[in-house]
């Protein structure tokens, strides 16, 4: 059913947007990889799509300019010849105490919702006419930390609030040629937690599964919503393993 579809992916190099490469990669999907500043990373994910016998090719954009979004779709559909898939997973954050009020700077939220909304909506927006053509689909990665208040961050839990929104309503722009629906990871296994291994336990504990998700818990949800949910769109699902409950 994916075959021969191509599919774009942000921060597609490491951690979750690997996982997603990997598991699209493996039911005939090409895969546009993008990344920022992980290119090493990314070459070397492209490289492992390869080897499961798509194609796959890089591109560097920072998702927060609007045109060097518009600059990568352009070329993406040029390369490719068609845009079938969206997966905005490119996120960023600082990670500042939630009490610490005065440590919140102004550049910092700046910088999250640059990449975490703004660059969301500026890729979106940029492939929302190929993906019209393709009648294809959009999922984007945001977080639990939208709906709880919790996270890295104020402006983080913040910035994914407004993505659920973002999605929310360009469900409604884009339809019917297009679903757009959210995925909210739980605090996911990446190389963000690395060296918070107390933490990483404290929160595995408070979780019915037992544990944290691994990349690939959330690539299968992606793929579900791409490839088995025809018909749903505007959706958030949550992927934590029960923690929010």
């Amino acid at each position: 059913m994916l075959n021969n579809k191509t599919a774009l992916i942000t921060g597609g190099g490491t951690g979750i947007g690997k996982a997603i490469a990997l598991l699209l990669a493996k039911s005939g999907v090409n895969i546009a990889l993008n990344f920022s500043r992980s290119e090493e990373d990314a070459l070397q994910t492209c490289q492992e799509v390869k080897n499961l016998g798509v194609r796959c090719l890089t591109y560097k954009a920072d998702v927060s300019k609007d045109a060097e979004v518009k600059a990568m779709v352009s070329q993406v559909t040029a390369d490719f010849e068609t845009l079938d898939i969206l997966v905005n997973n490119a996120g960023m954050t600082h990670f500042v105490e939630h009490s610490d009020l005065e440590g919140m700077k102004d550049e910092y939220w700046d910088d999250i919702f640059g990449v975490n909304v703004k660059g969301m909506f500026f890729c979106c927006r940029a492939a929302s006419s190929e993906l019209r053509k393709s009648r294809g689909c959009i999922v984007n990665i945001t977080s639990i930390a939208g709906l709880t208040g919790l996270g890295s961050s104020i402006a983080y839990s913040a910035s994914k609030a407004a993505a659920t929104s973002v999605t929310k309503s360009l469900a409604r722009v884009l339809a019917p040629e297009v679903r757009v629906n959210a995925v909210a990871p739980g605090i996911v296994q990446t190389r963000w937690v690395e060296g918070k291994e107390d933490h990483i336990a404290h929160l595995a504990a408070g979780t019915p599964l037992g544990r944290i998700a691994r990349p690939e818990d959330i690539a299968e949800v992606v793929y579900s919503i791409i490839n088995h949910a025809g018909f749903v769109t505007g959706q958030t699902i949550v992927v934590d393993g029960g923690n929010f409950i």
